[in-house]
């Protein structure tokens, strides 16, 4: 059968597209690199045939743009359209690329129109990425699409290796009818893995024997101690790019979990000179042409080693930088680029070899080793398609990591794909707006979440097992004269009872004594009761039992045992309803605060139905109190700033102080932050709600006309996190300008305010 392609497709990409043909969803599964891009563009092929329209949805902005590119080459820029959170193109094309948060927004059908008018003639959507379901922050988004979609629309869902995508599939198929699966292992360019050994400088040793075991050449990276402990470790970076450069291994992605290291590796390597004469010229050329259009980067400091063939690529950089580096790296003019796990995910940046300088990774809650997943995405990265037979992967030996752990990571299958789903605010009204509570709770029990909930669960069932048979066993004692555990709680209560009474017989008979009083009616009788209670005990056979012991401790630990394991059935039970109480929890919150009466939005709920934030609650209270009404454009665009930021783990702050109607607007929040925080403890929920101003006095400056190097000498921080975190901004206060119940005079400030802020270099991406 003819797929319309000019070269032979491979098995599995035969498969999934006769899947397509067939009226049918599919989700595909395979290494990074395989080839899943051909699936979606044969939907493209028959969306374009037929007559009907695809959305093609990505994670990633920055990928949103790369995909309309391509398309736009590839078919026609008339035929494709592009809507991201800041850009709208030709949105009734017949491609239409977008955010998957886009997408989902468009399902909830609020302020980006109906439903039916957003998927006129919408026959696939490609969900790419899908394995993004396993981001904590925006997991949920790929769920909700998939709950959502309309069962008329095919689904195209393209994911990277997982180890459950049986159970992924089974889930969309059950919310999604029909679904089928096509699952691979197969890379068109197959990996090969070296060790950089310190010991051994001058080569990189493959890391594995033919049969699979780690080579025994290896030498562990002797950990510093003594004398050495404060010595800095040789950085083996230069070694590592010369041996990659010796051996024609470059290009290559250096994979590092630091901006700071991949600015200091990039400069380490700059007189290694990766590049001839002939390359620089041409980098020379491609240079100058990007920064006559883009003048605001004509005073880069890494200008200089993008003639030597090395660059940096990560978050602290300005996105128009970034688009540079992939222009020249794709090109085959930067040899090596140093970069954070981050370009790992879809950018097209294809290289011969990876290098994965530690196993390990800094994160919040301290260090921990990469996961398989983590491990084999970054790895995928190597081997290009039609110009390498061999892709490369070396790992680089540190003191904190054996050589045998890397075998084991690399040896690794891929984890499981886990659920984020969690309900917020907009959903619970969103699914209001349309169904009543009962419906509401049919949709969130639809969730990957509480469909994979057994396998969440299996932690807690198997300890639950666990107490079950010690209980079992405990009560499995068989006591030879017949007697039952009550039986002999109630012999070990009599003989306590005597202890002490005994005890205190002796010590009162001591005190008379030693006063020489004679003993009165009351004591004596007290006496006699203990006497009764020491026959009584006698006549437990329990009392003489060498068993005893044995059999009271037994009844302790059992009723610990029961009371672990009434713990641990409630905490079963909050865990399988986990997504249901959470929804409940939200909608409490908006009933509290007024946005929800009868199970239904009020108008003012409306509006926060369509907010998407951190805490749509929090924002939508900011908005109705009035405190931004009276703000001009760079005063507004500061206080959106502070309440949108999340807060940092800076010891620097910057130096200009908060102008006095921010300082006094921030001030009011923080009683609206009280109000709200109140209500949502009240409620269980917990959802952030910041007030950072560390980079409000710069974005006013920045509004307010200041030149752009004015504002990076404020502070010692990436030009790519100030652009971003403007970038938040303006993506809050265009909500603004779009949501309903906002004053007209509110909405002009905003439309000013980010007119103010979308400047070079803000505006690009």
């Amino acid at each position: 059968m003819s797929y319309g392609f000019p070269f032979e497709l491979d098995d599995f990409q035969k498969e999934a597209c006769n899947i397509i043909n067939e009226g049918k969803s599919v989700v595909v599964c395979a290494p990074t690199g395989a080839g899943k891009t051909v699936i979606a563009q044969h939907a493209i092929h028959r969306a374009l045939e037929e007559g009907t329209r695809i959305f093609y949805t990505t994670p990633l902005k920055a990928l949103s743009n790369q995909k309309y590119n391509d398309f736009g080459e590839k078919y026609g820029y008339d035929k494709v359209g592009l809507l991201t959170g800041d850009t709208s193109i030709n949105r009734n094309a017949q491609i239409v690329i977008m955010t998957t948060e886009v997408f989902r927004n468009m399902l909830y059908g609020t302020n980006l129109g109906s439903v039916a008018d957003n998927l006129k003639d919408v026959k696939y959507v490609v969900l790419d990425e899908v394995h993004y379901m396993n981001d904590e922050d925006r997991g949920t988004v790929w769920e909700e699409s998939i709950i959502y979609c309309p069962t008329n629309v095919q689904i195209v869902a393209l994911s990277a290796t997982v180890a459950n995508c049986e159970q992924l599939t089974a889930w969309i198929n059950s919310v999604h009818p029909t679904c089928e699966l096509v699952n691979t292992d197969f890379r068109p360019v197959p990996l090969r893995f070296y060790y950089y050994d310190s010991s051994q400088p001058y080569k990189l040793l493959p890391l594995l024997t033919p049969s699979g075991a780690l080579n025994n050449k290896i030498k562990p990276e002797p950990r510093p101690f003594g004398r050495n402990r404060n010595k800095k470790a040789q950085s083996p970076v230069k070694n590592v790019v010369r041996n990659l450069a010796e051996q024609d291994m470059l290009p290559a992605i250096y994979f590092t979990f630091s901006r700071k290291k991949c600015d200091e590796q990039m400069e380490k390597c700059a007189n290694l000179c990766l590049v001839t004469k002939e390359e620089q010229e041409q980098i020379k050329q491609i240079v100058d042409e990007y920064i006559a259009e883009n003048y605001y980067l004509a005073k880069n400091k890494h200008i200089d080693f993008l003639m030597c063939g090395v660059a940096s690529h990560h978050a602290g950089l300005l996105p128009g930088w970034k688009v540079l580096v992939e222009k020249l790296f794709q090109k085959g003019l930067i040899k090596v680029v140093f970069a954070t796990e981050t370009l790992a995910a879809g950018i097209n940046m294809p290289a011969r070899s990876t290098v994965i300088s530690s196993i390990s990774k800094r994160t919040d809650a301290g260090h921990r080793q990469l996961t398989a997943s983590e491990f084999l995405q970054m790895s995928g990265r190597a081997g290009r398609r039609g110009m390498d037979e061999v892709g490369y992967v070396t790992i680089v030996g540190t003191p904190y990591q054996s050589p045998q752990d890397v075998a084991d990571l690399v040896l690794s299958p891929a984890n499981d794909l886990e659920s984020r789903f969690s309900p917020r605010y907009s959903m619970v009204l969103n699914l209001l707006q349309r169904f009543n509570l009962d419906e509401a709770k049919q949709l969130i029990l639809k969730s990957f979440g509480y469909f994979s909930s057994n396998t969440r669960l299996a932690p807690l069932l198997l300890q639950k097992e666990k107490n079950q048979e010690t209980i079992d066993e405990l009560n499995s004692f068989k006591c030879y004269c017949g007697l039952t555990n009550a039986d002999l709680l109630e012999y070990n209560k009599v003989k306590n009872m005597y202890v002490a009474n005994r005890q205190t017989c002796k010590t009162i008979r001591k005190q008379e004594k030693h006063k020489k009083r004679g003993l009165d009616e009351g004591f004596l009788a007290f006496e006699k009761t203990t006497k009764d209670l020491l026959h009584r005990m006698q006549e437990f056979t329990c009392d003489r039992c060498k068993l005893y012991k044995k059999h009271i401790k037994d009844i302790e630990v059992l009723e610990r045992y029961i009371a672990k394991q009434r713990k641990l059935e409630k905490d079963i039970e909050v865990q399988k309803d986990v997504f249901w109480n959470k929804f409940m929890s939200h909608r409490g919150a908006l009933i509290d605060m007024g946005y929800i009466v009868d199970d239904y939005p009020t108008e003012r709920g409306v509006t926060v139905s369509q907010i998407r934030s951190e805490n749509e609650l929090y924002l939508a209270e900011i908005i109705f109190s009035g405190v931004l009404e009276e703000l001009t454009p760079a005063e507004l665009a500061a206080v959106i700033c502070s309440v949108t930021t999340e807060d940092m783990r800076f010891d620097n702050y910057a130096q200009i102080p908060l102008s006095p109607k921010v300082r006094k607007t921030l001030n009011k929040i923080r009683d609206i932050r009280r109000k709200v925080d109140k209500v949502q403890k009240n409620n269980n929920v917990e959802e952030p709600m910041y007030i950072n101003s560390f980079y409000a006095p710069l974005i006013e400056m920045w509004v307010n006309g200041a030149e752009w190097q004015s504002i990076i000498d404020e502070v010692d921080i990436g030009e790519g996190d100030i652009v971003r975190v403007f970038k938040r901004t303006v993506d809050v206060l265009r909500q603004l300008c779009t949501i309903d119940n906002i004053p007209e005079a509110l909405v002009f400030i905003a439309r000013e305010a980010i007119d103010g802020i979308l400047k070079e270099p803000i505006d690009v991406d």
